[in-house]
């Protein structure tokens, strides 16, 4: 099946999807971080302090997708799309009203949780359990929200921060999330329940079984995924967040910095169709060694660059670490494990993912406090993510022998 004729054949399903995709930028650190120089100036906080109390926020949400993220398996994913959007809305409304470090604190909180969190979640796993033989093409199409999110709020909402409030700003976010609202409840009038597309799907994981959550946290390699769920979030949360500070220690305007973004973009979009048709043309064992690599050169590349020119070559092969990224990992779980019980395998992953995106501001930001700027700081993390890339393919080689023949 052509991409075109997919795309019609499905076309309420995959908007959904990209839409879902969409709004969790709210919560998504590039867009959070959009507002880093007014809250550190509004509430008092250094660099490391700021960093701090992201990561505490954003910690505790991944502690909690551990358990909210099982609902995924439970309930429609129209239902609780509506849930969440209408929560992230007050988030975003809270952030307008917040005074004081523990409200703001609570406020990130509930932003990650909802945003990144659940938002992120709803988009993957309706694509996963929605789609089985044309798997890699769906998330990679659903995944193109979270590419217009990057590409168009951070130039918009720059823009708008030079004649309006940051606060007021977060009011127009929460404008926007509740204007998604009934786009999302109509495309998914007839949608099925989790239960029966578990039930009806044909995708086992290894061994032929539908793998549990308990089953999966017993089994080696999880682990040796560990730092490829944690390292992109981590250091790519990390660049974005701390993108006020390095455009200063550079010596780039934010604006100049930021108008590259589309570049990212860009890179991201192709990728991310290209590693869906790859996925689905050579499976996904053949394309998830290779995901962590660009990161690795991207960070060289970026922490190295002295012009806005090099800054823009990075930025593009960092693009393509994330067009890789969503579709490939993504694609992974329902392979290896199966569809039965994937939201509850997914809420671990999103927790490590959320884990990840807390650890980085949080680390970056006290090394920065103890001088260590955030270019320094750059090969170290390329270095971990060629680490994880070793990682991954060792456990690729060493059990995709136990895959049905199919997935094989």
């Amino acid at each position: 099946m052509g991409y075109i004729r997919f795309l019609i054949d499905n076309r309420l399903f995959l908007l959904a999807g990209f839409l879902l995709s969409f709004t969790s930028s709210y919560g998504q650190t590039f867009f959070i971080a959009l507002f880093a120089g007014d809250v550190m100036r509004d509430f008092g906080l250094t660099d490391g302090q700021w960093g701090g109390l992201y990561t505490l926020g954003t910690t505790l949400s991944a502690v909690t997708m551990i358990w909210a993220g099982v609902l995924t398996d439970r309930f429609r994913i129209r239902n609780l799309s509506l849930l969440v959007m209408l929560l992230l809305a007050l988030a975003c409304l809270a952030m307008t009203l917040s005074h004081g470090w523990v409200v703001l604190m609570l406020t990130i909180y509930a932003l990650r949780l909802l945003g990144q969190g659940m938002m992120s979640e709803l988009a993957y796993i309706a694509m996963a359990r929605w789609f089985v033989a044309a798997r890699g093409r769906a998330i990679s199409i659903a995944s193109m929200g979270f590419a217009a999110g990057q590409a168009v709020l951070p130039i918009l909402f720059v823009a708008l921060l030079a004649v309006v409030s940051w606060r007021t700003l977060w009011i127009l976010a929460a404008v926007l999330v509740l204007m998604t609202i009934p786009v999302i409840q109509s495309l998914l009038r007839q949608e099925r329940t989790p239960q029966s597309l578990a039930e009806s799907s044909t995708s086992l994981g290894m061994a032929g079984l539908h793998w549990t959550r308990v089953d999966v946290l017993r089994h080696p390699l999880f682990y040796l995924l560990i730092p490829l769920m944690v390292g992109p979030p981590a250091w790519g949360t990390a660049l974005f967040f701390q993108l006020v500070h390095l455009t200063e220690v550079k010596g780039w305007s934010l604006v100049a910095f930021v108008s590259l973004m589309p570049l990212l973009t860009l890179s991201m979009i192709a990728f991310t169709f290209v590693t869906g048709w790859a996925v689905d043309r050579f499976g996904v064992t053949r394309v998830l060694p290779f995901q962590l690599l660009p990161f690795a050169l991207a960070f060289v590349v970026l922490g190295l660059a002295d012009t806005l020119l090099a800054a823009g070559i990075g930025l593009v092969i960092f693009g393509i670490g994330q067009g890789m990224h969503g579709t490939a990992i993504t694609a992974f779980w329902p392979v290896f494990y199966g569809t039965r019980h994937l939201g509850a395998i997914k809420a671990v992953v999103a927790a490590f993912a959320v884990f990840g995106s807390a650890i980085g501001p949080g680390i970056s930001g006290a090394l920065i406090d103890y001088g260590i700027i955030f270019p320094q700081q750059m090969i170290p993390y390329a270095a971990f993510y060629l680490l994880g890339a070793g990682l991954v393919t060792l456990g690729i080689l060493r059990y995709q022998r136990d895959l049905p023949n199919a997935a094989a």
